[in-house]
């Protein structure tokens, strides 16, 4: 697909990877939509991209709705729909203290897993009812899980459960959306540089860093988006969770 002139659906824009894959975005052409819980943030980085800042909890329906819908009368049905917006908070299912909160697990799956879903139905419906491009394809979208999906460490229970889910959506999401010219692949990042790991000592940040065999350092948000941008001109890339990580297998701690 060519990203020149396409409407975009950016959730988590505000920051990090959503952030980062937004500018890309802007930058080759795309009318950008950011959806984020942190309007003022979105607004910001909105206002520097030419894009449009839209308020969304893409766990709630309602809210997922009505930003999907604002989007869309400002810059057409989207073409595009990155999800990045996501949440990562550390706890055990047993520890010291006693057993984690149930809502508190709930809360991981319903914006990480939950989320994504919800806003993949509501731009799959948009962009189903588009005229193919020359390519046949109406639309592409990617989702983002991690690398926890695969060698979740302790602590991270329910940030890899929603993460697993993510990878598991990519293939039947595909090839049911198949029949409308919609692709559906994700990405799965290792350890990047977002605004939780900057806050971080820098010594934490190098060590970090130096568990990935190579490159030996933090991922950039840039480096994802460029993979983001690739998949969107890549007819073939479809159903697959492409692991963005410099050959990083997590410990279990």
């Amino acid at each position: 697909m060519k990203i020149d002139g396409q409407s975009a659906l950016v959730t988590g824009g505000a920051s990090g990877l959503g952030e980062a894959t937004a500018r890309a975005l802007a930058a080759a052409g795309a009318r950008v939509a950011l959806l984020d819980f942190n309007f003022d943030a979105a607004s910001a980085v909105a206002a520097e991209i030419g894009g449009l800042a839209v308020k969304c909890d893409v766990a709630s329906a309602a809210s997922a709705e009505a930003a999907v819908a604002e989007a869309a009368a400002r810059h057409g049905a989207a073409r595009i729909l990155v999800n990045c917006a996501g949440i990562g908070p550390a706890k055990k299912i047993l520890s010291k203290s006693g057993t984690m909160p149930l809502e508190d697990f709930a809360r991981v799956i319903a914006v990480n897993l939950t989320g994504s879903f919800n806003m993949l139905r509501l731009f799959a419906a948009g962009a189903a009812a588009l005229d193919p491009l020359e390519t046949g394809e109406r639309g592409v979208a990617i989702n983002t899980a991690s690398v926890a999906a695969y060698e979740g460490q302790i602590g991270q229970a329910a940030y890899a459960a929603s993460k697993g889910g993510v990878v598991g959506l990519t293939l039947p999401a595909a090839r049911e959306l198949a029949a409308y010219g919609i692709r559906v692949c994700t990405i799965a990042p290792g350890i990047f540089e977002t605004a939780m790991l900057k806050g971080l000592p820098q010594a934490a940040q190098d060590s970090l860093g130096a568990a990935v065999p190579f490159p030996s350092r933090l991922g950039r948000p840039a480096e994802y988006a460029a993979l983001a941008l690739h998949i969107l001109g890549n007819e073939m890339l479809n159903g697959e969770t492409i692991r963005l990580d410099g050959a990083l297998r997590m410990a279990p701690k």
